[in-house]
């Protein structure tokens, strides 16, 4: 039997996030488009935990998450997902350098396209990793939004108010 899925939306400072969660896991968190909708279902004490968390992201009350995850994907992708999760607050890294911890430099593509995967935006922080040259590249959620989250934990970890 397959587990009940609770579903709401939560109006971000960088638009409307649609979020999907079970009993026991988060398994979404993504931006939606101006004209999507979807019916909120009977509320869940992970959504509203989860909703929570992402208001105290935005506030600069949280850095670290303290959710369930899971979201289905290769085993690579799982890797390349746990390995976004550590990276800190406020700091970025290449696609090299996170091939190079997923155990080989040759990866960047596959690590790019796994991070590209990625359904729990914010909370599983894809955000965090740039090009090589430094150079913002690829965000399912656009690259403003990507700017613009980097921007934020920047200024909340270090007072800068423009990473670029």
């Amino acid at each position: 039997m397959a587990e009940q899925l609770y579903h709401t939306t939560y109006q971000s400072p960088l638009g409307k996030l649609k979020i999907a969660v079970t009993d026991t896991c988060v398994r979404m968190v993504e931006f939606m488009k101006e004209d999507e909708a979807i019916p909120p279902t009977n509320n869940s004490p992970l959504l509203t935990d989860c909703v929570q968390q992402l208001i105290e992201y935005f506030q600069g009350e949280r850095r670290v998450f303290d959710l369930p995850l899971d979201q289905p994907g290769t085993g690579f992708q799982q890797q390349v997902w746990n390995l976004l999760c550590v990276i800190p607050y406020g700091k970025t890294i290449s696609y090299l350098d996170l091939a190079l911890r997923s155990g080989d430099r040759n990866n960047t593509r596959a690590v790019a396209n796994a991070n590209g995967r990625n359904r729990i935006a914010i909370i599983v922080p894809c955000h965090r990793v740039i090009g090589h040259n430094g150079s913002l590249t690829g965000y399912a959620g656009g690259l403003w939004r990507k700017k613009w989250l980097l921007e934020l934990e920047l200024k909340w970890t270090h007072g800068v108010q423009t990473l670029f």
